[in-house]
């Protein structure tokens, strides 16, 4: 069976969307035939080619350059789509950095940057955009998360935090938001072919690879495919989740 437009006529915002990941999650919306606006921090060379690649899609792709670490910049951007849009039905916070260190060696910038992108990131978008779904009564969030929420790695004690952090909040403003019909969940991506994981892939990716039932490092598609799951109504049925994108990853 496929699935043409199933978000047709829907406003949807994907934080770090140019490139990685969130670039596959812009793609796959606007290919049914969402109406998508990105945001990004300071890469104008990859939102570019985030929309050159989009055209030609059902859906329509814009591009708003901001830092989510600045609360006053994420209600004005949301205001401002809101406005324009005259609605925002979906919510992907995608944004998100590493800064892997030991823990005895990490700095306080290598642990600040991580928490207040990661998670302080996330809250700066969510506390604008909830008032905008809660009058509709209706709003799909999706949320970003990682298997190093749950599963230990060497050298990432702030980044597996922070995406602990992120399932935590997934379940909880689930439970704050279903009365309202809003709908929260949460991707977890294991061992993607990103920029992001080229050092670990290039030092350890065999061993890493043994760790993966499927026997391959995953592709930005994979998890794109999981959002649309959430985000469209395949899933009016789901919230409260965290699904794991990662192969069976640590699970041997």
């Amino acid at each position: 069976m496929e699935f043409v437009n199933l978000l047709k006529s829907k406003t949807v915002v994907v934080t770090g969307g140019s490139r990685g990941i969130g670039r596959s999650i812009v793609l796959t919306m606007a290919s049914q035939g969402a109406k998508v606006t990105f945001l990004y921090r300071s890469n104008e060379a990859a939102t570019e080619e985030t929309l050159e690649a989009a055209s030609g899609l059902s859906g329509v792709v814009n591009a708003k350059k901001i830092d989510i670490r600045d609360a006053e910049a994420c209600e004005g951007a949301i205001d401002q789509i809101a406005e324009d849009a005259g609605k925002i039905d979906i919510l992907i916070n995608s944004a998100g950095i590493t800064r892997d260190n030991i823990l005895g060696l990490m700095t306080n910038n290598e642990l600040s940057d991580v928490l207040e992108t990661n998670v302080v990131g996330v809250f700066n978008i969510l506390r604008p955009i909830i008032p905008y779904m809660v009058s509709q009564r209706r709003g799909r969030i999706i949320n970003i998360s990682s298997v190093a929420g749950e599963k230990g790695g060497r050298g990432q004690t702030n980044y597996a935090a922070s995406k602990g952090a992120i399932n935590a909040l997934t379940k909880s403003l689930a439970v704050e938001l279903a009365p309202k019909n809003i709908l929260v969940n949460c991707v977890a991506p294991g061992m993607i072919e990103t920029d992001m994981t080229e050092s670990i892939r290039q030092q350890a990716g065999e061993v890493v690879k043994s760790k993966i039932l499927l026997g391959r490092f995953g592709q930005p598609e994979d998890v794109a495919k999981a959002v649309l799951f959430f985000a469209s109504n395949l899933s009016d049925y789901v919230t409260g989740q965290v699904l794991h994108v990662d192969g069976g990853f640590k699970m041997n």
